[in-house]
């Protein structure tokens, strides 16, 4: 079930009225099966997997908090780690590994006779197996106590706005909120429901739409030109920001209206004046996961340089192999660890230039340079993010640089037409004014304006559900990008 299909349609309403209206020791029995019920129309079997990894990780932590012995809490910390992150790697990096390995011996010469096992990727298993590895380290660590309800903390897992693409939720913000009483809030409901709006504008009305573009590029990159290229992407770029953070406005809305905040997962990203803000910016969940758990644990930037850069190229590159199994991934991660340890080793350098020449970093000049120069190199790093396969990301690569830059020769290619392309601004320029109306709207206004932005959503809802019914009617509902990680 997705979110946007007919099933949710008749899924969220009938949730939401059962979660207000139910007696309280029934509210939270009737959520945790509907989570379940929600990720078991993607695929029934596996629900196994969500439901193994919630008991492991549950039991370890009791035996963890109760245990006076160090070593003991080790042990069970580290059997926890090595079944829930033994289940990811297996279904999703176990084809990976055994077509590596086959590669690298057909280029030595071998007849690889390793057979790929085919396995099904289980939707969500990266975010969710992030959230119960958070629980268990966070009780290890001291942070937080156990749940002593079993079925509280498998609602935590498996809440199902954020359960197969995130947020990846910390418990110390999520679990209280679950067991409270819900109690029905007009403005939840306001500014939930503006969160729905804005979610499916940005799925609906951008990503689907840039996407048809963006394959024209990507799915026949021998056929691709040099401007194509370009043009494709910095569509995908726009693509898959309203694609994933139009999920998470979807899922902020669905939790809001319940009266539940799900921690907030994108910013801005693309007005980043840095690759490290950039980071602050975009999947905040798991960025922020890998900082508190994988970065600092490995020694962060206190100690010495070539520690502190070592420390960021491997955070970076577990977080390519955490977006998919594929050198493609890998290369992703890998460019956006080489552009941190660039800036980390320039910054010096580049404060005494500009010191020298009398500017200062915080100056509009400056700061719209850095602007331009940090979406360009996001830019480019999505180019191997996108790509089929690393001999596509080449060619794209030497498209880029070599192709052809005709102009009426790629709008043919590319299937674009002038209509197409007004559309396309037009949906990026609405999108800017919405995505920024909504965070203004966090505040307090005066009432003319919140009639304002409140009479533009009005319109908003009726041009979305148009466009909903009419690509539902031809079958055209597509899944998250997301999902697939």
């Amino acid at each position: 079930m997705t979110f946007n299909s007919w099933e949710f349609l008749i899924f969220y309403p009938i949730v939401l009225l059962l979660w207000f209206v139910l007696p309280k020791p029934f509210k939270m029995p009737m959520l945790l099966a509907a989570s379940y019920l929600f990720y078991m129309f993607y695929q029934p079997t596996l629900i196994v997997l969500i439901l193994t990894t919630t008991v492991i990780s549950w039991l370890a932590s009791k035996f963890i908090e109760k245990s006076e012995s160090v070593a003991k809490r080790r042990l069970a910390l580290a059997l926890t780690l090595v079944v829930c992150l033994g289940v990811l790697f297996f279904y999703k990096y176990f084809d990976f590994l055994l077509g590596s390995i086959a590669g690298i011996v057909e280029l030595c010469g071998g007849e690889p006779s390793i057979v790929a096992l085919n396995l099904i990727l289980p939707v969500g298993i990266s975010f969710y197996t992030f959230q119960t590895l958070s629980y268990v380290i966070d009780v290890y660590r001291g942070n937080i106590k156990t749940e002593p309800n079993f079925f509280y903390y498998a609602l935590f897992v498996s809440f199902f706005p954020q359960l197969v693409a995130g947020p990846i939720e910390r418990p110390d913000n999520l679990l209280p909120q679950l067991k409270a009483e819900p109690k029905w809030n007009k403005d939840n409901f306001i500014r939930g429901s503006k969160y729905l709006l804005l979610g499916f504008f940005k799925k609906i009305c951008v990503a689907d739409y840039l996407a048809q573009y963006v394959n024209s590029v990507y799915n026949s990159p021998d056929e691709a030109s040099g401007l194509g290229v370009v043009i494709a992407t910095i569509l995908f770029a726009f693509q898959i920001y309203c694609d994933f953070s139009g999920y998470t406005d979807i899922a902020t809305g669905c939790a809001r209206i319940m009266g539940i905040r799900l921690m907030k997962n994108f910013d801005h990203p693309y007005s980043a004046t840095t690759i490290t803000e950039f980071w602050s910016r975009w999947h905040i969940s798991l960025s922020s996961w890998f900082r508190d758990y994988l970065y600092i644990p490995l020694g962060g930037n206190r100690c010495k340089k070539a520690r502190h850069l070592f420390n960021l190229f491997i955070v970076f590159l577990v977080s390519g192999l955490w977006h998919g199994a594929a050198w493609t991934f890998v290369l992703w991660g890998a460019l956006h660890a080489v552009y941190r340890i660039v800036s980390e080793l320039t910054l010096k350098p580049r404060r005494r230039l500009l010191d020298k020449i009398g500017v200062s970093e915080s100056s509009f000049g400056v700061r719209t340079v850095r602007r331009i120069i940090t979406f360009l190199l996001v830019l480019f790093a999505w180019l191997f993010f996108r790509a089929n396969s690393v001999s596509d990301a080449f060619l794209l690569l030497a498209k880029l640089f070599s192709g052809s830059y005709s102009v009426s020769a790629t709008l043919d290619t590319m299937h674009l037409s002038i209509s197409s392309i007004l559309i396309a601004v037009l949906s990026l320029a609405i999108l800017f004014i919405l995505d920024r109306a909504l965070v203004y709207d966090e505040t307090e206004e005066d009432a003319s304006s919140i009639m304002i932005k409140n009479s533009s959503f009005v319109y908003l809802a009726w041009c979305i559900l148009f466009i909903w019914l009419l690509l539902l009617s031809r079958d055209m509902i597509s899944s998250f990008i997301y999902f697939q990680f």
